[in-house]
C-alpha cells in the first residue's frame, strides 16, 4: 500500500482547502432548521462554493467504479441515512437529525467534512448519539501521532461507541485524501491497537465515524448512493481531515464557526 506524505506545498494547499470546507458549514448553519428541503440546502452550499468561494463542489458528478454519477454537490444524510443522501425534496422537520457531508476542491485541493445538525426540539437519544459520536470522533483525532497506527484511531472510537450501546459502521471508513477525493489508506472507525499502517508525518486523511443506535448492518437505496440501516436506527457521522504532524496531529477543517472539541480533549492538551 503506497501513502503519500505531503510535501509542505501540498499541505498548505490542504490547509486552505480544509478551511473552506469548514466554512461551507458555517455558512448553511442558519438555514438547516425545520420547513427547509435537502435540495434547497444543496442549492445554498453550490451557490455559496462556485459564487462566494470560487471552489468546485468534489461530489458533483463523482463517480468512483461501479456507480452512476453523483448528482448533487453535498450529501445530506437525515434519521437512519447513514452517509451520501442524495438533496431533494425532503423536508426537515423538528426532532430530525441530518448530516451534511461537504467536500470542496480549491486549486485542485480537496476539504473534506461534515457536522450533524439537530432539527427543533430532538430527542435525548437524538442528541446522545451526535455527542457521542463527535466525541468518538475526537477520540480517534487524539491517537493521531507519527509512530501510532491505524489501528489506534479505529480501536479507541469502537470502544468508545460500543460501552455507550451503540455500533459501528464497518462497510465505511475515513480515507487518504489530496489532489485525490479518496486514497490510501482506508482509516477504519474500530480494530485494535498496533495493527494496521503506522503512522508518518505527512500523512493527510478523514476520521469520519459513523455511528449506529442500533445494530451496524446497513441496506443500499435503489438510487446506487444512499446508505439506511439496515433495522432502521437512527445513525449519526462527524468527520474532519487531519494532518499528521512532527509532534502530533493538525486538524485541517476548522474554521470560525467549528464546534469545539470535547472537554477531555482541551483539558489534555493543557
Amino acid at each position: 500500500m503506497s501513502i503519500s506524505i505531503k510535501s509542505a506545498e501540498d499541505i498548505e494547499g490542504m490547509r486552505i482547502a480544509g478551511r473552506l470546507g469548514s466554512e461551507v458549514l458555517d455558512y448553511i448553519t442558519p438555514f438547516v432548521k425545520a420547513g427547509v428541503t435537502t435540495g434547497e440546502l444543496d442549492r445554498l452550499c453550490h451557490e455559496y462554493m462556485t459564487n462566494v468561494q470560487g471552489t468546485i463542489p468534489a461530489p458533483l458528478n463523482y463517480s468512483p467504479p461501479g456507480y452512476t454519477p453523483y448528482p448533487k454537490a453535498i450529501c445530506t444524510s437525515v434519521n437512519d441515512v447513514i452517509c451520501h443522501g442524495i438533496p431533494g425534496d425532503k423536508v426537515l422537520k423538528s426532532g430530525d437529525s441530518v448530516n451534511l457531508d461537504i467536500t470542496v476542491i480549491k486549486d485542485g485541493y480537496h476539504g473534506d467534512n461534515s457536522r450533524m445538525f439537530l432539527i427543533g426540539e430532538p430527542s435525548i437519544m437524538t442528541k446522545r448519539l451526535s455527542e457521542i459520536t463527535y466525541e468518538c470522533m475526537w477520540l480517534g483525532i487524539a491517537q493521531v501521532k507519527p509512530g501510532a497506527h491505524l489501528g489506534d484511531i479505529g480501536h479507541a472510537i469502537q470502544q468508545h461507541a460500543e460501552k455507550a450501546g451503540y455500533s459501528v459502521v464497518r462497510e465505511f471508513c475515513g480515507h487518504g485524501i489530496g489532489k485525490v477525493f479518496h486514497e490510501e489508506p482506508q482509516v477504519l472507525h474500530y480494530g485494535k491497537p498496533g495493527t494496521l499502517e503506522e503512522l508518518k508525518a505527512g500523512m493527510i486523511f478523514t476520521i469520519e465515524p459513523m455511528i449506529n443506535a442500533g445494530k451496524r448492518e446497513i441496506r443500499e437505496m435503489g438510487d446506487g448512493w444512499t446508505i439506511k440501516t439496515k433495522d432502521r436506527s437512527l445513525s449519526a457521522q462527524w468527520e474532519h481531515m487531519i494532518l499528521v504532524t512532527e509532534t502530533g496531529y493538525e486538524v485541517l477543517t476548522l474554521s470560525a464557526g467549528s464546534p469545539p472539541p470535547p472537554a477531555f480533549i482541551t483539558n489534555a492538551a493543557k
